[in-house]
């Protein structure tokens, strides 16, 4: 028989996948029609998955793709990696992308960890070519933005304010010719844009009308910035933000990426960081993104709609239709 603890979180689960069912249109392939994209649009948030979310399977990106579309979720952000894989092995970048748009699946971002930032000129000239042709790869399936985090530039010295962000204008002018927005990734554990301030400075320092900042809730914590910073910030600023919980230990100065676990389950402030952020102005990506091992192990369909159905309930919490 089914102990206590046992059925408890059966219910809950069941709980959770009916939020789902009864808060959202789900798109089955081949069906997205204009009817169902523009209630998605006029909703506050769109919904879409990290794919480090379920990395840990080893799944392909075909695969990725379909269990995102499954799931519900209205986008993904795959990794760079996952996209040239998929070439080597001999797919096609417009038969990926037919079957995107045959699951009525945006690419909302990609990750990628060039090294456009340092100091060192051979080093960032070889971080501005390699962006290159990954932003050729992912603009030939219809992705939006690419993250731009601090890679390489991690540890100190300390970066030069005005240089850096002169490095992240030069990203954005390469991007503009792809179609595609480099977004300025908050780390936390990082000695460079650690702080959302910092990153949000940046952006705005770079003058250009596209710049902007990919929050994420554990470097929010990690990386010490208080949410309501983004109060006053211009919603464009602020187009999506990687949303996950972490619990209260281990403390800040030891958690780590793989502490991290569904919105809900853990000790972030949620509600009243979607309230602050709904409140900058537009409708704002969240992208489920968790780098648990646990959750790695488990089924990936069941992962990703659990996801889904957790977020939405913190976005009904938050007083918001999910």
């Amino acid at each position: 028989m089914m102990n206590s603890t046992t059925r408890r979180e059966a219910i809950s689960r069941a709980g959770m996948l009916a939020l789902v069912a009864a808060t959202s249109t789900i798109v089955q392939p081949g069906t997205a029609g204009a009817k169902d994209r523009a209630k998605a649009d006029s909703r506050p948030f769109r919904y879409c998955l990290n794919m480090a979310t379920i990395r840990g399977q080893k799944l392909g990106i075909v695969r990725e793709i379909e269990i995102a579309a499954k799931a519900g979720y209205q986008g993904i952000e795959p990794w760079v990696d996952s996209v040239q894989n998929y070439v080597k092995e001999g797919g096609v970048l417009t038969d990926l992308r037919k079957r995107l748009d045959d699951h009525g699946v945006t690419v909302e971002g990609a990750i990628g960890f060039a090294e456009w930032i340092v100091d060192d000129e051979d080093r960032r000239a070889k971080g501005l070519e390699r962006l290159k042709r990954e932003m050729d790869l992912l603009a030939q399936i219809g992705a939006r933005r690419f993250a731009a985090p601090p890679a390489g530039a991690t540890d100190l010295p300390k970066l030069d304010f005005g240089k850096a962000a002169e490095r992240y204008r030069a990203l954005l002018e390469i991007g503009d010719g792809f179609g595609i927005v480099p977004e300025l990734e908050l780390w936390g554990f990082s000695k460079n844009l650690n702080r959302i301030g910092e990153c949000i400075g940046l952006a705005i320092e770079t003058g250009h009308p596209k710049a902007c900042v990919l929050s994420d809730v554990f470097h929010l914590y990690k990386g010490g910035s208080d949410y309501k910073v983004m109060e006053s910030v211009p919603g464009r600023l602020l187009p999506v933000l990687h949303i996950n919980d972490h619990p209260a230990d281990p403390p800040r100065d030891k958690i780590d990426d793989s502490f991290r676990n569904f919105p809900g389950d853990g000790v972030a402030p949620l509600v009243d960081m979607l309230k602050v952020l709904h409140g900058t102005g537009g409708q704002k990506v969240l992208s489920l993104e968790l780098f648990n091992r646990q959750y790695w192990a488990e089924d990936p369909l069941k992962v990703a709609e659990t996801g889904l159905a957790k977020i939405k309930s913190v976005v009904v919490k938050a007083g918001f239709k999910a």
